[in-house]
């Protein structure tokens, strides 16, 4: 009769445990699934003389920056009739690159010659952390290839070296873009400073949510495992 009690007892403690794995590991499974991709479709629709100047569907910037950054782009074109646009994005479709993604969404955006031409598109994809310009044909008179690469790829790129400052580079590119499509001397890029040069080694928050999970899920399985063979032994030293 105890045998029997005990071996009921340890049956339901076994299947609860089994029941606690598995719902640890669905619910690490979810949390470390990938965000939806995002596609040229699913942005916002813009025309050339739209005010929008800052889109930032990776929601990287914060509103204070972005404000400051509108109204700086805002009296650029007003001024100069240039119309400079930032886009952010977190992640990028299968086989999307993103200058592919930043030319396809200048397409879309400004699809004649005419309403291209003024215009200067700064895309990020904050997953990979890489950046493209796409300029039209009247800004590369002030703009030209290679200050537009390098304000892509320097003045953007600093910044997020030195431990993701999107904000910092974002308005640094503001600032740069907006002196030199005003006619004012090219600031340049950052000043990098190659005195120090450590690479950082540590987990990101999503790294440690799968460790701790997985840790979790580990510990159950073992203790499933354990504690019935246990319990046996145990049994059968009283008995004896």
């Amino acid at each position: 009769m105890l045998l029997s009690s005990l071996t009921s007892t340890l049956a339901k403690l076994l299947r609860g445990l089994l029941l606690a794995a598995v719902g640890l590991i669905f619910v690490a499974q979810v949390s470390a699934a990938p965000a939806y991709a995002t596609s040229v479709y699913s942005m916002p629709r813009l025309a050339a003389g739209d005010p929008t100047w800052v889109v930032d569907e990776a929601e990287i910037l914060s509103r204070l920056n972005e404000g400051r950054i509108s109204g700086e782009l805002e009296k650029l074109a007003q001024s100069t009739g240039n119309e400079v646009r930032f886009v952010t994005v977190h992640r990028l479709d299968y086989g999307e690159t993103i200058q592919s993604f930043a030319d396809q969404l200048f397409e879309q955006w400004f699809p004649t010659p005419e309403a291209q031409a003024n215009q200067t598109l700064l895309v990020l994809d904050n997953v990979t952390n890489n950046v493209a310009i796409r300029t039209g044909d009247r800004v590369k008179a002030t703009l030209n290839d290679e200050i537009a690469q390098s304000v892509a790829q320097e003045t953007v790129m600093v910044p997020l070296r030195q431990d993701n400052k999107y904000n910092q580079a974002f308005l640094d590119a503001s600032d740069r873009l907006v002196a030199v499509l005003s006619g004012q001397p090219d600031p340049g890029p950052p000043v990098v400073d190659n005195t120090v040069l450590v690479e950082g080694t540590f987990a990101t928050p999503e790294d440690t949510e799968k460790s701790n999970a997985t840790i979790w899920v580990v510990g159950f399985l073992v203790a499933a495992t354990v504690i019935p063979m246990a319990t046996y032994y145990l049994y059968q030293i009283l008995q004896g």
